[in-house]
């Protein structure tokens, strides 16, 4: 059992708030609607009574792709009729020991305690999040759980792919820059020093380019340690500063609007945030609450603030997209298309025919950067490296003609 903050309206228009003890969101949303309270926001707090919550087994969060495995296996099972005790159990033999394997027992465990699976599930949110569990209690409620289950499987598996395609959009370039770096720095050290000792016997000055590039080796050479130590020291200032939430999010405010990954980051979102959407309220699941869940899930400050946004003016009783259109966060074309949806009551499929135009764009958009990058990468390393071996060669140029003359 989780412990729940709360803030909600009361017939009068007042605003209440306090702490409710329940399985999940769903329970604190009921009970504050048999309370005549309309729900304005629910956070979760902690865990009540469950051993090991916040620490200990479940403080590092499962592998995606074991999950949506799971997922698609526990989906086959319910759909061939075995019941939910005995197909936990199967899949749970079938796992490898881990965060998984202990989550899917303790689920089950639950269950024969009497408790619901999406009840049970939410007590393992660093398994089970508060997307999954609220999906899974939705399929319980109409009664077609295994379709939702596949549903979170194919969910889990086009999410994951345009994730690793922004990721692989952004290492890619950041691994030839370091590489890079570690060419530069170690013709500094290692072939300058050859060139400056030639120079010296020459006893003649060299031109200025080439006395900015021994300088540089100089300095580069004598404080060593200084840029080793910058080096290594990199990561973890920057994993500091993104652990912070105003770091966090004025990294993400700053990747959203980039140039040249910014559109990329942006369509990402779009289809991350409509195919949360389009799923939750396919699957049963209220507008409200989906906005909501949305908003957690979204994995970007901007959109979770324009969405934060959305779901209050949707509470006073607007369309979803008149405040979706005074963002201007979103592409004028998805706010049509949600217009429409709201308009002809399909707005779920709409939805998801925006995720599947965006996760497209998204994929073109990583091969035309890649192919971009590549080259242009290389013409600046290459530039880089002319510079140096034609500061070098400027003494001797200029000694070879001077013994020609």
């Amino acid at each position: 059992m989780a412990k729940f903050s709360y803030q909600a309206k009361s017939l009068t228009g007042q605003v209440q708030s306090g702490e409710i003890d329940a399985f999940n969101e769903t329970e604190v949303r009921t009970r504050l609607r048999q309370m005549n309270l309309e729900v304005v926001r629910v956070n979760t707090k902690g865990m009540v009574g469950v051993k090991g919550a916040g620490k200990g087994l479940f403080t590092s969060r499962v592998n995606v792709k074991d999950l949506q495995i799971f997922t698609r296996q526990f989906a086959t099972l319910i759909n061939s009729g075995i019941p939910i005790v005995d197909a936990l159990k199967i899949l749970s033999e079938g796992l490898r020991s881990g965060i998984l394997k202990d989550a899917a027992l303790k689920v089950k465990k639950s269950i024969e305690g009497g408790k619901k699976l999406s009840d049970s599930m939410a007590q393992v949110p660093n398994v089970f999040d508060r997307f999954y569990s609220n999906m899974v209690h939705a399929g319980e409620e109409a009664g077609i759980l295994d379709s939702i289950l596949s549903r979170l499987a194919t969910y889990m598996e086009k999410n994951e792919k345009v994730k690793s395609q922004v990721k692989g959009a952004m290492v890619y370039p950041a691994v030839i820059i370091i590489v890079a770096m570690l060419v530069i720095a170690a013709i500094l050290v290692f072939i300058i020093p050859k060139f400056q000792e030639f120079f010296n016997q020459a006893g003649k000055e060299p031109p200025m380019l080439t006395t900015i590039v021994v300088g540089m080796s100089n300095f580069m050479i004598k404080y060593w340690y200084m840029f080793l130590a910058g080096f290594a020291a990199a990561p973890f200032v920057i994993k500091s500063y993104m652990s912070t939430p105003g770091g966090k999010a004025s990294f993400e405010q700053f990747i959203f609007r980039a140039p040249i990954f910014g559109e990329i980051v942006r369509k990402s979102a779009v289809a991350r945030m409509t195919r949360t959407l389009g799923t939750l309220l396919g699957s049963g699941v209220g507008l409200i609450e989906a906005i909501e869940i949305a908003s957690r899930t979204a994995g970007n400050i901007v959109v979770e603030r324009a969405l934060i946004r959305c779901k209050e003016s949707v509470l006073q009783g607007k369309p979803f997209a008149q405040p979706l259109a005074r963002d201007k966060v979103f592409p004028d074309m998805v706010v049509q298309m949600i217009a429409v949806g709201e308009q002809s009551g399909t707005l779920d499929n709409m939805l998801n025919k925006i995720a599947d135009f965006y996760e497209d764009e998204v994929e073109t958009a990583v091969k035309a950067l890649t192919s971009l990058i590549e080259p242009l990468l290389m013409v600046i390393l290459g530039g880089i490296i002319a510079v140096l071996v034609v500061a070098m060669y400027l003494p001797i140029f200029s000694m070879a003609g001077n013994v020609g003359q």
